[in-house]
């Protein structure tokens, strides 16, 4: 079966404009026609201001399709992390501690999901921090047996989100020791997701395993994306056998 997964840092719907517009948020990801999506730095605020309930407003633009939350911060009487939506049913969830102390919290939520050939894939929806010494904690702590290195995992991996690594960190190489990831038009070249209006850095990236087969990939470049965040989304379309 084919399948198509997105990932979106949607810098808490604020634009190049520097207004808070969660409704061109959801203009983008619906231009996307994904099937899963990863989207980091949504704000999960409900009944406290309207362009801050954006987890309800993204969770309501997919009828049908299946969501999990992993609030990694209090945030303005509200939540603030990382959202999984998908066409497939969430099988199971669990939000991963990645703060370091005295930096801003972050997460890896977990979601077990059950294509429609019943094949389970894991999906890790990645935030994780600016700072370098920061990203070196949190590259340990992904590959521990808590995170993506859980013994008994039934199916592929698939680590998507926003890195805030545009070098050969620690992070990267780590993950690409392990994972297969995209690449724009050759090797070791990385498709440019920040800032969005005129991407100069690969902060965002997709890493995927066999059987796992990569059919696609774009970067999403339209008018809309452009102003929506600070970032571009990054799409890319997979193939696994039944």
């Amino acid at each position: 079966m084919q399948f198509r997964i997105a990932t979106y840092n949607t810098h808490k719907a604020r634009g190049f404009d520097f207004r808070i517009v969660p409704e061109r948020i959801v203009e983008v990801v619906l231009e996307l026609e994904a099937d899963i999506l990863c989207i980091q730095e949504v704000i999960n605020a409900p009944g406290v201001q309207p362009n801050l309930n954006q987890a309800e407003e993204l969770v309501r633009a997919f009828p049908g399709f299946h969501s999990a939350f992993g609030a990694n911060r209090e945030y303005r009487g509200g939540t603030y992390g990382n959202l999984t939506l998908s066409r497939f049913p969430i099988v199971s969830t669990r939000n991963h501690d990645l703060s370091r102390r005295r930096r801003e919290p972050r997460g890896v939520l977990q979601s077990e999901i059950e294509l429609d050939s019943g094949r389970l894939v894991h999906l890790f929806n990645v935030h994780l921090g600016t700072g370098h010494m920061e990203r070196r904690y949190q590259a340990r702590k992904l590959f521990n047996a808590e995170v993506l290195c859980q013994p008994g995992l039934r199916g592929p991996r698939l680590v998507l989100g926003d890195f805030n690594e545009w070098t050969h960190g620690l992070t990267t190489r780590l993950l690409r020791s392990q994972f297969q990831t995209l690449h724009a038009r050759r090797p070791g070249e990385f498709p440019r997701t920040f800032p969005g209006l005129l991407p100069l850095l690969s902060l965002d990236h997709c890493y995927y395993e066999p059987p796992l087969r990569l059919v696609d990939t774009k970067l999403w470049r339209t008018r809309k994306a452009l102003f929506a965040s600070d970032h571009l989304p990054l799409v890319a379309d997979f193939k696994l056998a039944a």
